[in-house]
């Protein structure tokens, strides 16, 4: 099951990051551009939040299962498997937390300069910490 599983976690980073960057870049452009938020804005931003969902439960998954996350004697001292067992899935969870305050709250705002700005900081400030964990972990971001 990890063999099917961790390449799949892996290569959704990329639907994420990329629906990410999308919905920074639009509300970026609806904040400042002081434009109406829009059906396709709603849409983008519920498609981040299922990606990000999906990509939580099947993270969830391999902190269980993973060879990579043990919780042994002087793993606090370990720089990998500190990382894996702690570091990682402390900032993901954070950053979806972020992810999904920008969708909840953004949905229940009547004004859309509102919505776009809210929709900005809180997803970009998720793309930093996911960038910094996953350069953290060694690995490149793209490859």
């Amino acid at each position: 099951m990890y063999e099917i599983l961790q390449p799949l976690h892996s290569y959704l980073r990329y639907a994420v990051l990329i629906l990410l960057l999308i919905v920074i870049v639009k509300s970026l452009i609806g904040w400042l551009g002081k434009q109406k938020y829009q059906k396709a804005d709603n849409g983008l931003s519920l498609g981040l939040f299922i990606s990000t969902h999906l990509q939580l439960t099947l993270g969830l998954i391999l902190y269980f299962i993973s060879p990579q996350v043990q919780f042994v004697a002087g793993m606090m001292k370990d720089k990998s498997l500190r990382y894996w067992a702690v570091e990682h899935i402390s900032v993901m969870l954070i950053a979806i937390i972020l992810i999904t305050l920008a969708r909840i709250t953004a949905k229940r705002m009547a004004d859309s300069t509102a919505k776009h700005r809210r929709m900005f900081i809180f997803n970009f400030i998720a793309l930093v910490l996911i960038v910094v964990s996953i350069l953290s972990s060694g690995r490149p971001l793209i490859g």
